[in-house]
């Protein structure tokens, strides 16, 4: 197996003093505040948020910043990080229509190489007028296999009332990622809790005190297209994520908590903090300003017809799927219903998984889940929130589509899948076997779990025998809403070999130890 260094690379540390050095002027409130820090509006435009790239592929890429005031956003492109020779790229003017933020797509990059960039924000009424520029750096995806492919992913970041603690330094999960130098990472979902306030300080059971950053906009829900803006923001006010966003490319999915616990398409809040009890409400603001705040290539700021499930095309070794479970799916229920055309990824969505599964020629196939597969996640006392649903026996409700499509992949002798998600708030493996399960139409597969990043421990969950989990591994947490200084954050790893081919999977926990390793081998249909 080939292993790239775990410090990062010569030529990034430049990069990354002038990321730190452009936001050295945005401090971090004191903690118990409520401001975030304010708009110098004097002197040249800022870039003081970081900036960061996604959906980066052979070719292709974008690139993120948030402004302090209106500017035109610029961004130059070189082969070094002295910036000899660049490849300058006009991007869009940002302003309050956008909350400042900008995204500029950058194509025709060469594959397989080290990209360092830098944004500059121009004055609108006088280019000449550019503020300190802001430094990141990338790597695209190879054509070839040689290099071999290596990211991260993980999920559920400030959730539960645990936000920023100065005490600890911060988030230092990101530390420990970046460390690992990955070609990209994977958010699966709960990039925010729009619906989890953070308070100055919380008591823990043995009596520490947990103390938190605060923000007006994370003391509350978050109902107004302002709040689920600033709830974003609130992640960037962590310096160790701005460091891994100027190093790392992200590809990002959301779920449920960008807009309210367990939500659906057509729900009307049952929930007293709220004056906006419709969700499709809420989860219009929430997309848009989700849009905003990542590099997404299917989505824009205000695109109404923009979608978050995408196929990010990673080289030959590797296509990954980004699912969303969220947007399409039917009502919360019992979910044993023996026909469900809707499901929990819609008809659409479907078509479309099967259709690009069919077309792939990656050797590895990875399905980005939102959600897992075989945990048991309720919603209620009777309801169901993911795909089981405790029962067993023969698929019905939304297992429907699952075993539609594991069916698919067996018959299209789709060979290398395997579905990452998070979501949980533990961290787990299981292999789906057809020979213990009740549905029997598929090839045995995997699946990793892994999370949360930053957010609150929670007991393990239910297996649902429908197709036949086995849990291999698992660590969670005796007790719910335990905190990260009680139950260490967690994040998975997954490497490619470009010799071989194996793909190895290590699931991780905060300070880089590896929990529990899992080899597989190339070419097999499922797994």
């Amino acid at each position: 197996m080939s292993h790239r260094p775990s410090v990062p690379l010569p030529g990034r540390r430049g990069v990354l003093r002038g990321a730190l050095a452009a936001s050295a002027g945005l401090a971090l409130p004191a903690v118990g505040g409520v401001a975030a820090p304010a708009f110098a509006l004097s002197g040249r435009p800022g870039a003081g948020w970081g900036v960061q790239a996604g959906d980066v592929t052979a070719h292709s890429g974008l690139v993120w910043v948030r402004a302090d005031r209106p500017a035109r956003m610029i961004v130059e492109t070189s082969a070094t990080e002295s910036f000899k020779r660049t490849t300058r790229w006009r991007g869009p003017l940002v302003g309050p229509d956008t909350d400042f933020t900008g995204t500029t797509r950058l194509r025709g990059l060469p594959s397989g190489e080290q990209i360092h960039y830098r944004v500059l924000l121009a004055d609108p009424d006088d280019p000449r007028r550019t503020g300190e520029p802001v430094t990141g750096t990338f790597r695209t995806a190879p054509t070839g296999r040689r290099g071999g492919v290596r990211f991260l992913w993980s999920g559920d970041i400030a959730g539960q009332g645990w936000g920023i603690n100065p005490d600890r330094g911060g988030n230092r999960v990101y530390e420990d990622m970046r460390a690992l130098d990955p070609d990209f990472f994977l958010c699966s979902g709960d990039n925010i809790y729009a619906d989890g306030p953070i308070l100055p300080s919380v008591t823990l059971p043995d009596g520490r005190v947990w103390r938190n950053v605060t923000t007006e906009e994370k003391s509350k829900v978050a109902q107004t297209l302002g709040d689920f803006r600033g709830a974003f923001r609130y992640n960037l006010l962590d310096e160790n994520a701005r460091r891994f966003n100027a190093q790392v490319p992200t590809i990002t999915q959301w779920d449920d908590h960008e807009v309210h616990n367990n939500w659906y398409p057509g729900q009307i809040l049952d929930d007293a903090r709220y004056t906006e009890k419709n969700a499709d409400v809420l989860a219009a603001r929430s997309l848009r300003a989700f849009s905003e705040y990542f590099p997404i290539s299917t989505l824009s700021p205000g695109d109404k017809d923009g979608r978050v499930y995408r196929v990010l095309h990673q080289g030959p070794l590797l296509d990954v799927f980004v699912l969303d479970m969220r947007t399409y799916r039917n009502a919360n229920s019992p979910d044993r219903q023996p026909d469900d055309a809707t499901g929990i990824l819609g008809a659409e969505q479907l078509a479309w998984l099967k259709r690009e599964l069919s077309r792939s020629r990656a050797t590895w196939k990875v399905i980005a889940s939102d959600m897992p597969l075989g945990l048991v996640v309720t919603d209620g006392a009777t309801n169901f929130e993911a795909v089981a649903q405790g029962d067993p026996g023969a698929p019905l409700g939304r297992e429907l589509q699952i075993a539609e499509l594991l069916r698919h992949i067996k018959h299209r002798r789709i060979t290398g899948t395997l579905w990452l998600t998070a979501d949980v708030h533990y961290t787990s493996a299981q292999h789906y076997e057809p020979s213990g399960a009740a549905f029997q139409d598929f090839e045995p597969f995997w699946e990793f779990v892994s999370g949360p990043l930053a957010a609150g421990g929670f007991q393990a969950t239910k297996l649902d025998g429908t197709f036949g989990p086995r849990q291999v591994f698992i660590k969670a947490p005796s007790r719910a809403n335990t905190s990260p200084m009680e139950t260490p954050p967690y994040f998975g790893e997954v490497e490619i070999d470009g010799g071989s081919g194996e793909l190895t999977v290590r699931l991780r926990q905060e300070g880089g130890d590896v929990l529990f390793t899992q080899t597989l081998q190339p070419g097999r249909v499922g797994q």
